[in-house]
């Protein structure tokens, strides 16, 4: 804002008097604030222009004080008060109310300049004993008017009862405005029947809640891009592993609890068909040699393998995927319109061209008529690699494969099927999990890793 000098202002009074131009104009032209304007044309327009040659003046500190209390205590208008005392600044009145709470109601003329050293100390000195609280009833009165009168408005806008989270924040707003304690002002809320109260555990807890609440925004930002991220796949378990390989120290408890604040949710599971490839015994059936223990020390020990069907606008899908026991990792996958055995065996290719080190593999499935054909059992002793059956009609030990599909199917297919308008459609956003599942999606049973990380942990440590 520019500072006018006192022939502008002349002009100004003279385009305004004489010529009609409206104060936002003037205001405009000369970059100067309408608020500041209006008061000086409503001087000059009072005092005329000799009111410009008005020299400084050093208030003595009972004018002062008389014009304070006119504005805090007789409830006049600080404008008002200002234009009868011929102030030539219409903010000064404000300053020196400003200066009168801080000095602990009482009006204070500072010497102007900076202090000396034994002044300061002293003013120091002072300062620490000074009491800042209002000493007598008549400033007690304000004081306790205008905590009513602020409290009053919370509800006005909403014409509701404002929250603790609103008063607590209105509180400390009036003690450092009033230079009062915060019993002052919550004493003086809680004698006032028609206002909201708030104890004064309730008001510190509250303060204590909003700090957390400005902790928890970053935390909450980042949970919700993670969320985002794995197109809300993730609970608050990998959630909570993802923020601690980012290097975020989080309690799960504490990722739950603002999960729900923001009501995100994971994907939950929703069976719906399942598959059996299994029609009696057309072939040798094998022992089990893993009876449930699916975890292997180092990768390419123990593979598994199952075939699950996708359903989408009366067409069908299959998957035959192969499944590493130590990574977890899908080592080799096919897909077919049709459940037929050049499936499976594609598939066997396709993992040995990736892993072509079989010899003391033990590869386990179901009892599926393609796991007892021919071909496949003589692929696999041709390879080098031992054969094993679950039990007939016992998916549990097949358990491993089976949590895949369901992992699976949760997170990409059931209730995205009208997402995918083709079968194509549907195969490529397989294969996309697929690479997601080994690449991206970290799994807390392998110590939150995700199965490529962790197969080239576990062969690094063996080379080592």
């Amino acid at each position: 804002m520019s500072k006018l000098s006192k022939q502008d202002k002349i002009d100004i009074y003279n385009s305004w008097k004489n010529y009609g131009k409206s104060v936002e104009q003037l205001g405009r032209e000369y970059n100067v604030t309408s608020g500041n304007l209006r008061y000086v044309l409503s001087l000059m327009e009072r005092y005329g222009v000799k009111v410009l040659d008005k020299p400084y003046e050093n208030y003595a500190t009972e004018f002062k004080e008389k014009a304070i209390k006119r504005v805090l205590f007789a409830h006049e208008s600080a404008r008002r008060v200002s234009l009868e005392l011929g102030l030539s600044n219409g903010g000064q009145i404000h300053n020196w109310i400003r200066k009168y709470k801080e000095d602990g109601y009482n009006v204070i003329n500072h010497k102007k300049g900076r202090p000396t050293h034994e002044e300061q100390r002293q003013a120091d000195r002072g300062a620490s004993k000074a009491d800042k609280r209002p000493k007598t009833e008549e400033l007690k009165t304000y004081c306790r008017e205008r905590v009513c009168k602020k409290i009053e408005r919370l509800s006005l806008p909403k014409n509701q009862k404002p929250t603790a989270q609103e008063i607590a924040t209105t509180v400390t707003q009036l003690r450092q405005e009033l230079h009062v304690t915060v019993k002052f002002v919550l004493d003086t809320i809680n004698a006032n029947p028609d206002l909201p109260h708030l104890s004064r555990s309730n008001y510190y807890y509250t303060l204590t809640k909003d700090d957390k609440n400005l902790k928890n925004e970053k935390v909450m930002k980042r949970i919700k891009e993670i969320f985002e991220e794995h197109r809300h796949r993730y609970g608050y378990r990998r959630i909570t592993a993802q923020l601690h390989r980012e290097g975020m120290r989080v309690n799960h408890k504490r990722v739950k609890r603002l999960m729900v604040k923001m009501h995100l949710y994971a994907i939950t599971i929703r069976r719906r068909f399942k598959y059996s490839s299994y029609k009696g015994t057309i072939g040798k059936i094998k022992s089990n040699l893993i009876k449930r223990h699916f975890a292997a020390i180092i990768p390419d020990r123990h593979w598994y393998s199952d075939i699950t069907e996708f359903h989408l606008n009366g067409e069908k899908l299959y998957l035959s995927p192969v499944m590493d026991g130590c990574s977890q990792e899908i080592v080799a996958y096919t897909l077919s319109r049709h459940p037929v055995l050049k499936q499976v065996m594609d598939m066997l290719d396709l993992a040995y061209k990736k892993h072509p080190a079989l010899n003391g593999l033990i590869f386990h499935t179901d009892q599926g008529w393609q796991y007892q054909h021919a071909a496949f059992q003589a692929w696999l002793k041709n390879h080098g690699v031992s054969q094993s059956m679950s039990r007939k009609g016992n998916s549990l030990d097949d358990g491993l494969m089976e949590g895949f599909f369901g992992i699976l199917k949760r997170e990409m297919f059931y209730g995205f099927e009208k997402t995918f308008k083709t079968m194509d459609e549907l195969e490529q956003a397989i294969k996309e999990y697929i690479h997601y599942y080994n690449h991206d999606r970290i799994k807390t049973v392998l110590k939150n890793h995700t199965p490529i990380e962790y197969r080239n942990m576990v062969l690094n440590k063996a080379v080592q």
